[in-house]
């Protein structure tokens, strides 16, 4: 049995992480085989998995199979980083660069440099920080926070997140280069409940782990409880199966576990049945899971077209009652409209604009004359925002 593990599983006793990987499912074995074949590249890596998949785990990995071996490994969650020191945590900084920096400091890159670094939830950098990391990929240097001068390094990186960066970036979230220069070699590590036949070999190590820590090494898993342990979901994945190993552990009589002992979580990474007593956004919700079980193509930039034709016709076209009904700004509004091609190229003539007005209220159509300024590319009447709040436009 192939297997993985962090050296010391017990520090991990608070974390969410997964503490052992095992690849004896036929698609855990293929896996395997693309880690054996990237690992000795230097080509950066981005592996895609919910938490408690075991992406740090296969990082290691890879930095164990490259010629980086005998250099640092150094791993950073992302999203545990406050967002105001981020960019001094990750490149470094020099003395008086802010409040408190008292000495010049090396960040996480520098600190890695002849070996790998593992950025664990990428997705979660500010934009301001991705800029900055995509320059250090291209350059191989960084700045540290306060200083001008380049340090050159030399570092692999291997990324991991457990969201589609895809719909992260046409959702503005996150930069489209940066996304190219991570995913050269996509690493997909798929939930505990698409790869079953790793489920046992896993029950084994953790019966092993915790049976010698707790002073009962001879217990075992009756059929029954196997049985049960294959057929759960496991939203929590290989965490959620350690867990509930050690607490069977504890609780089981007669060294033996039986499906009574187990305590699985109750949650469900699957849609309800359709309830017509349920609200508009929770049957929205179920829409969207049914779509995503379809794998429709493009389905992101499809939803936010559809939402947006929406919006933009319930409002009469009016940008600025769109992007208020949307809680967007007017212009992230407008890219949208240009973006998806719902603004009609008919729409740059001049035009009549009857706004509506109070009861009682009447004026004559108002006639937009030629020295407004048009914007060709846009195909789209510019009017200042005061003029949208005044006028409705």
């Amino acid at each position: 049995m192939h297997l993985l593990a962090f050296p010391n599983p017990a520090e991990l006793a608070l974390s969410i992480r997964a503490s052992a990987l095992v690849f004896e499912d036929p698609k855990s074995k293929e896996l395997l085989d693309r880690i054996k074949r990237i690992a000795p590249s230097e080509l950066n890596v981005l592996i895609i998995g919910e938490t408690g998949t075991g992406k740090e785990l296969v990082a290691r990995h890879i930095h164990e199979l490259s010629a980086r071996r005998n250099g640092p490994f150094m791993a950073v969650n992302c999203c545990a980083l406050s967002e105001t020191l981020i960019e001094s945590e990750l490149f470094g900084h020099v003395k008086g660069a802010f409040t408190g920096a008292t000495t010049d400091k090396a960040g996480w890159f520098e600190a890695a440099s002849g070996g790998t670094i593992f950025l664990d939830e990428i997705g979660d950098l500010p934009q301001s920080v991705q800029v900055k990391l995509l320059r250090v990929l291209q350059e191989r240097e960084v700045v540290r926070v306060g200083s001008h001068k380049a340090i050159p390094i030399d570092v692999r990186l291997i990324a991991a997140t457990n969201v589609k960066l895809e719909e992260a970036v046409l959702a503005g979230r996150f930069r489209e280069d940066l996304y190219y220069r991570l995913n050269v070699a996509a690493l997909n590590l798929l939930p505990l409940r698409q790869r079953t036949g790793d489920i046992l070999p896993l029950v084994e190590h953790f019966l092993k782990i915790y049976g010698q820590r707790l002073g009962c090494p001879e217990t075992t898993v009756s059929p029954t409880a196997k049985q049960t342990l294959v057929a759960h979901t496991w939203p929590g994945n290989i965490r959620e199966l350690e867990n509930a190993i050690h607490h069977a552990l504890l609780v089981a009589r007669d060294l033996t576990i039986t499906p009574t002992d187990l305590s699985l979580s109750q949650l469900s990474n699957f849609p309800k049945a359709v309830d017509p007593d349920l609200g508009d956004f929770e049957k929205l919700e179920n829409i969207f899971q049914a779509l995503c079980e379809q794998e429709h193509p493009d389905l992101y930039a499809r939803v936010e077209q559809a939402l947006l034709q929406a919006a933009y016709k319930h409002t009469g076209r009016n940008q600025l009652a769109t992007a208020r009904l949307l809680g967007l700004s007017r212009h992230v509004v407008r890219a949208r409209l240009i973006q998806r091609h719902i603004l009609a190229s008919g729409e740059s003539k001049t035009e009549k604009y009857q706004p509506s007005l109070p009861k009682g209220v009447s004026v004559s159509s108002i006639v937009v004359p030629d020295v407004f300024p048009i914007d060709l590319d846009c195909k789209e009447l510019v009017f200042s925002e005061l003029s949208q709040e005044c006028w409705g436009f």
